[in-house]
């Protein structure tokens, strides 16, 4: 059976849905209930923080990427859980303008989906009463979706408290909790949103105070009386074709972005798994017959790829004779060199061309759609994926082979094709700016 749930969301990024998704996360599981997370949207860094929190892995769910069949076997992952908490991504209906596999990756389309009441997290910050009013009309914004309360953040004070709930009190919006002005929970961030789980000392620390506010200031008992669902019974997982039968997956604080849902649907399929971290000076392991570099903050650790000597080589040797693939971060380490915030050049391991600068910063941002004109691990050519990219890189050169075409979502082309470079041994060296997320149909 799957349990009820509910989506945690906001009008926007930085009202405090992260805070309150882990409190509540830690705050459970402290209280002996097993709760599932998911993380609507292309995000690769909240799921770790969730995972940390719940004690279980959470997975991506996008509308935009993923068709309902997918989306509904990835909830499956919540069988044996007592509750599910999805956490949303930006705005509750932000998303692209044109729809993609099953909607336009607007949060509100993953609780309309399944049923999933909204708990919307509010910052109460220079308003009151006024605070109701945007209550309401998120209340009121599709009729498919539905607000089960609201959670109040940066509430300035007891007399501030009262004045939004009398203002929700008159539109009949139910008022689960009231957090007040603190920063001891507030994360680290950088340019791509927050510092990953991995590389945070005091992690249990961070979670351990964010139980202990929300629990005192949010009733956790009727957020969970809240909590619904449609989907009793979920279908088997979609499918997903591993890339090799054995696996070598860059693993460390410079390679860390990859989709759960990618890694269980690869050793769902019977692959194993190899990881190893360039940052120790690792070489992928010889046994395998593909090697996997996911994206993450090369730019940041540069000049310790730079000088991992076995890494690099390791890598060149393996490529001659199987396929290398990078996502973003890993596709800029298969190039030829990276500039980093200062200037400074590091050489790169040389699988491709490719030369990435981020002396002067340019944001890419989007979903993404590939038409494959050459195969990568897992997909034939002329296979069409979906994904997301996002990093602040300038691109230098891109000289090899284009990979595919690339279309944002609204079907305009995008000139980073990906590369696409092939070894006399039969070797093949692959990689794309963007992180895939599904086949599409």
């Amino acid at each position: 059976m799957i349990p009820p749930g509910l989506l945690i969301s906001a009008p926007a990024s930085g009202c405090g849905k992260t805070t309150l998704m882990l409190g509540l996360l830690a705050a459970l599981r402290a209280q002996g209930i097993a709760v599932q997370p998911f993380k609507s949207g292309p995000d690769y860094i909240d799921p770790a923080f969730h995972t940390a929190a719940s004690g279980r892995a959470s997975f991506n769910l996008d509308s935009w990427s993923m068709d309902a069949a997918r989306i509904e076997g990835l909830v499956g992952n919540a069988k044996g859980a007592d509750l599910i908490l999805a956490e949303g991504s930006m705005g509750l209906f932000d998303g692209v303008a044109v729809p993609g596999a099953s909607g336009n990756g607007a949060s509100a389309d993953i609780a309309a989906h399944m049923g999933w009441p909204v708990v919307l997290v509010l910052d109460a910050s220079g308003a009151a009463q006024s605070v109701a009013a945007t209550a309401l009309g998120f209340a009121q914004m599709r009729p498919d979706v539905r607000l089960a309360g609201v959670v109040l953040n940066r509430v300035a004070s007891k007399r501030h408290e009262a004045l939004i709930r009398v203002g929700m009190k008159q539109v009949g919006i139910t008022v689960f909790g009231s957090l007040p002005r603190q920063k001891d929970i507030a994360m680290p961030e950088r340019h791509l949103g927050l510092v990953q789980a991995s590389e945070q000392e005091n992690l249990p620390e961070i979670l351990s105070n964010a139980a202990g506010f929300v629990a005192a200031h949010v009733d956790i008992p009727a957020l969970i009386a809240a909590a619904a669902g449609t989907l009793q019974d979920a279908p088997p997982p979609a499918q997903i074709i591993p890339p090799g039968q054995r696996i070598a997956l860059a693993q460390d604080d410079a390679f860390a972005f990859v989709y759960p849902h990618l890694l269980a649907g690869w050793r769902a399929a019977g692959a194993t798994i190899l990881p190893f971290s360039p940052l120790a000076n690792e070489a992928p392991d010889d046994s395998a017959d593909v090697c996997w570099l996911p994206g993450g903050y090369p730019e940041l650790h540069a000049g310790r790829i730079a000088a991992a000597e076995n890494f690099r080589k390791g890598l060149q040797n393996f490529v001659r004779t199987r396929a290398v693939h990078g996502e973003c971060g890993g596709y800029m380490a298969m190039g030829v060199g990276i500039i980093d915030k200062d200037g400074i050049r590091h050489q790169m391991t040389g699988l491709l061309g490719l030369e990435t600068s981020f002396a002067t910063r340019k944001m890419h941002l989007g979903y993404r759609k590939a038409d494959l004109h050459a195969a990568i691990p897992g997909h034939p050519a002329l296979a069409r994926l979906r994904g997301h990219e996002f990093h602040y890189a300038t691109i230098l050169s891109e000289p090899d082979a284009p990979l595919a075409q690339i279309i944002d979502s609204n079907d305009v082309v995008v000139p980073e094709t990906g590369s696409v470079k092939r070894y006399d041994g039969g070797g093949v060296a692959t990689g794309t700016f963007f992180h895939m997320i599904a086949e599409a149909a």
